[in-house]
């Protein structure tokens, strides 16, 4: 980063006391929280986190020093709470990411599926039954997300072959339920970060991060 780019020590100190106001105001709205999913918490501890975030990277460009804490669970990409108080109604939305890491595993099940369908046509006599699955992936995994729950397919994954990658869990508060059949249509294209309740995620990056800190901390430790 230029000189010409890099913070003014002024500006480092109004991120600072930016920290100090969020802080109190963090404090405030805990302290006055009506329950455990009171929106005043929420968009409190979002500001702090941004906050905190600010002053760290100008004090970085600035002194180049980092502060000694961390806010967890601060994510920016959702933007403060702004939904009603009292949701009447929920969407859950639900993202899973998959790899399929043995292809004939998932091509097997598939197939295993479809032999045991009660409902599958018998076939005449002197006729050879087909394969239903064949070596189509795509048709393996109608056949699999057809038979099963997703809950089902994310605990029994390693038995379908996939592998899992990233999942994210989001509840987003509404009005009022929407009418059936109205979203269907475009079911993804309705989610309002704002509305965002709370979100649960998990991915292979979060593990990395703790075996870094783990390996940090071992770093630190003195010799035996």
């Amino acid at each position: 980063m230029s000189d010409a780019a890099q913070p003014t020590a002024a500006e480092v100190r109004a991120a600072a006391e930016a920290v100090k106001a969020a802080l109190d105001r963090h404090l405030d709205a805990v302290e006055r929280r009506t329950g455990d999913d009171d929106p005043d918490v929420y968009e409190a501890f979002n500001a702090l986190a941004a906050a905190a975030e600010a002053y760290d990277e100008r004090l970085y460009d600035r002194y180049d020093e980092v502060t000694p804490f961390e806010i967890p669970g601060a994510d920016d990409s959702l933007p403060p709470y702004a939904g009603p108080e009292e949701p009447n109604a929920l969407s859950v939305l639900i993202r899973r990411d998959y790899a399929v890491a043995e292809p004939q595993r998932l091509l097997a099940q598939a197939q295993r599926i479809t032999d045991l369908d009660p409902e599958a046509e018998e076939p005449g006599e002197g006729e050879r039954t087909a394969p239903v699955v064949g070596s189509s992936i795509h048709a393996a995994l109608g056949v699999l997300f057809g038979e099963y729950e997703p809950d089902e397919i994310a605990s029994r994954h390693k038995e379908f072959g996939l592998e899992e990658g990233d999942s994210t869990l989001w509840v987003s508060a509404a009005d009022e339920p929407p009418e059936p059949g109205e979203w269907l249509s475009t079911p993804f294209d309705h989610a309002d970060p704002q509305r965002v309740v709370c979100r649960f995620d998990v991915s292979a990056v979060f593990d990395e991060e703790e075996l870094e800190d783990d390996l940090d901390e071992e770093d630190l430790r003195p010799a035996p």
